[in-house]
């Protein structure tokens, strides 16, 4: 298939999420487009295990990700040093990154009326239902769930393949033995881990003195978000305990009842109410209840930074979830999806009250160098059984910060990390490269290069490097019209 010409308005359409994602110089990311996109949308594979949504202009598209799919991997052609693509990498992390590839009947921000009533009646009753009884109805609700195809449980990473394939190819198509890049987290860490705690009841917010007790025990900070109406008293002395004690507020919701995207113009009248009290809390941050979420209102939303995504939504009352581990730009706004599971999933609809499966989560994510985002209740964790679990896991990451092996930060840190980041920039100055930006002073430079079937991060001893930071093997194999080459699964 012949490469099409492509204005530079949609050079920079085609590079801009990649090169946003690795700050990477932009010489590096000559995309094009190859063929005529479909009109319609589907799922399709990039690679033998990367699965995508979107339009793609050879082949099939697939409605549902269990379909057979097509694998566009195969159509990559290399002109030079351009590469030629089936398909959009801008318009398809979006499309996974907002949940668009869910269908219009259970796709974010709606909902059949009579799903509707139900979630109305529930949070109605809520308040009167102890744990007991919530958690039979909502194991009763999630029946089911382990057969979920796609998002891929316990952690999707679908975003973050997409854009490594892309950079083995650019790495073939430029015959270069290594691409720089602006490494992912400060100081050359190798991946991050936030903590944050969501109030939602009085019980809960009594027992907050005793859970930043907990967290100061292991040297770490958190984030707690502040349900402002209806559910208990907020008062001032309140907050300004936990923000004196070095912990963040943020606004939870506004009065937690389920409905925040039920409908678009109740929607706007809360969102003022709640940007309202987030200026009152000089608070950044955002959480919806329960994590119920639209990506495409959030920009009415007056916070810097939000955290109503789960990465896989499998256990969430909104299934989906945005198929990326890694902060991202929605408009104005940074989220940091949520990437571990839920204490309250944990300990009532999956019975575990043992670490395991969160150390499962937190090596995939660290393998991939990826957020670890953590939601534990003060509601929940008092009862001694999950208050030990959550110590063990405190101890666990505690172990890692010591070993060098993540940054332990509060979301108002990452945050201001990652708008740092996405303007810096790398200049050549001679022989080697610089960091230019706000910040720069704490990034690192890191390459990307292949070795035998790997595809391997390096961090510039110039810049205070530390050891091969290696991506996961691989088997497959890619090809196209000049290019034969091993990519990553």
């Amino acid at each position: 298939m012949a490469i099409q010409p492509a204005t530079n308005r949609k050079m920079d359409e085609l590079n801009a999420a990649f090169c946003d994602f690795y700050r990477c110089p932009e010489a590096f990311a000559t995309f094009t487009l190859i063929g005529k996109l479909s009109e319609g949308s589907g799922y399709f594979h990039f690679g033998p295990d990367t699965v995508c949504y979107g339009r793609t202009s050879p082949g099939f598209r697939a409605a549902r990700a269990t379909d057979e799919l097509y694998d566009v991997g195969n159509d990559l052609v290399a002109d030079g040093t351009t590469l030629g693509l089936p398909f959009n990498p801008s318009e398809i992390s979006a499309n996974l990154r907002y949940e668009r590839y869910a269908s219009k009947s259970d796709g974010p921000g709606t909902a059949s009326r009579a799903a509707s009533a139900l979630r109305a009646g529930y949070y109605l009753a809520r308040p009167l239902l102890p744990v007991s009884v919530r958690k039979h109805l909502q194991r009763m609700r999630l029946n089911g769930w382990k057969k979920i195809a796609f998002p891929h449980w316990p952690v999707d990473t679908s975003v973050e393949r997409m854009f490594e394939r892309l950079l083995i190819s650019l790495l073939q198509v430029h015959s270069v033995e290594r691409i720089p890049f602006i490494w992912f987290w400060p100081d050359g860490y190798p991946s991050c881990a936030i903590m944050t705690h969501d109030v939602e009841t009085a019980r809960g917010r009594d027992f907050c003195p005793n859970l930043m007790d907990l967290d100061d025990a292991y040297a770490i900070k958190s984030s707690f978000q502040i349900v402002p109406e209806e559910r208990y008293s907020v008062s001032e002395a309140f907050l300004s305990a936990v923000r004196d004690r070095g912990f963040e507020i943020n606004v939870h919701d506004l009065n937690h009842d389920g409905g925040l995207v039920c409908d678009r113009q109740r929607f706007l009248q809360r969102a003022a109410q709640i940007n309202r009290y987030g200026r009152a809390y000089r608070a950044s941050g955002f959480r919806s209840a329960a994590l119920y979420r639209n990506l495409d209102w959030w920009e009415d939303l007056e916070f810097s930074y939000d955290m109503s995504v789960p990465s896989v939504g499998n256990l969430e009352a909104q299934q989906g979830g945005c198929c990326s581990v890694m902060p991202f730009f929605v408009g104005k706004v940074l989220e940091l999806p949520v990437t571990t599971v839920q204490d309250y999933s944990l300990f009532h609809i999956l019975n575990q009250y043992s670490i395991d499966l969160w150390v499962r989560q937190i090596a995939l994510l660290s393998k991939q160098h990826g957020l670890l985002s953590f939601i534990v209740h003060p509601d929940y964790i008092s009862e001694p059984r999950a208050q030990d679990t959550y110590k063990s896991l405190l101890a666990y990451l505690a172990d890692l910060r010591s070993e060098g092996k993540i940054w332990i930060a509060l979301p108002r840190e990452v945050n201001q990390w990652w708008r740092d980041r996405s303007q810096m920039r790398l200049a050549r100055r001679g022989s080697n490269w610089e960091i230019e930006g706000p910040g720069s002073e704490r990034a690192q430079i890191a390459f990307a290069q292949l070795e035998g079937k790997s595809l391997v991060y390096r961090l510039d001893p110039g810049y205070g490097g530390g050891p091969t930071l290696p991506k996961v093997p691989c088997d497959g194999r890619w090809e196209n019209r000049n290019v034969s080459f091993n990519c990553l699964p």
